[in-house]
């Protein structure tokens, strides 16, 4: 018998925060229940109980079986993506999104550091305040050295590919679509770099990404492109 206990899972639609979560749970087959945000800025009063920050993601574990609007101060609070894609992997050992292996444990880590140290800061002075897009080149070069020639990130799917899906496919998402800070110039020299062979590897990566089942779940690009057309996050000049 199941010791897993009750997950409340609190997200919003346009977060790809709260998308690495959602797809540790689904590749996990969790059961668990969603209360959805419109939007990631303003949040009611009771939130507070579950995330101080006031922040998604977050996950009440545990604790009766309550409306989500009145978070019961027997359930553990959870927050922060990454602390909780890893906690759905410990909770779910046999969902092998944390190999057993502590050579590819360590290695999917190591990938998720790759993308935080090199790829965020450039992508997020890139895409959200419109500074270049010459370091988001040479960060995704970098990358896609680490990748292996074929497959995810470490050989099997596990959270290294879950911490970046949200963040890449989003990225090409706003390329297609036009969507972002970045000048038109630097938005083409993105497009044509991309569609080169030198990314070739990254592309079909994220393909990959895009087209795995648990991702295909809850993703609709419709949705997202009408979500980020004019977000608060873009610094437009």
């Amino acid at each position: 018998m199941s010791t897993v206990q009750r997950i409340q899972f609190y997200t919003a639609p346009y977060s790809p925060y709260s998308h690495r979560v959602r797809l540790a749970l689904d590749e996990a087959g969790a059961d668990y229940l969603a209360y959805e945000f419109p939007n990631t800025r303003t949040k009611p009063d009771w939130y507070y109980q579950i995330n101080p920050r006031g922040r998604i993601p977050s996950i009440a574990y545990g604790g009766p079986d309550v409306p989500p609007e009145e978070p019961s101060p027997e359930s553990a609070k959870l927050t922060e993506s990454l602390a909780l894609i890893e906690f759905i992997a410990d909770i779910f050992p046999d969902s092998g999104l944390l190999p057993k292996d502590p050579i590819l444990r360590a290695k999917a880590r190591g990938f998720i550091q790759i993308y935080d140290s090199w790829i965020q800061p450039p992508y997020k002075s890139a895409f959200f305040l419109g500074e270049g897009t010459e370091p988001i080149l040479q960060a995704i070069e970098k990358l896609q050295a680490a990748l292996p020639p074929t497959g995810f990130a470490i050989g099997q799917y596990s959270i290294a590919d879950i911490a970046v899906a949200p963040f890449f496919v989003r990225m090409l998402l706003f390329l297609r679509h036009g969507i972002g800070a970045y000048s038109q110039a630097d938005g083409d020299r993105l497009r044509e770099a991309f569609a080169s062979e030198k990314f070739a590897r990254f592309r079909q990566y994220v393909q990959d990404l895009e087209s795995r089942p648990s991702f295909q779940k809850n993703w609709d690009e419709a949705q997202q492109v009408e979500l980020w057309k004019s977000p608060p996050k873009f610094r437009k000049e």
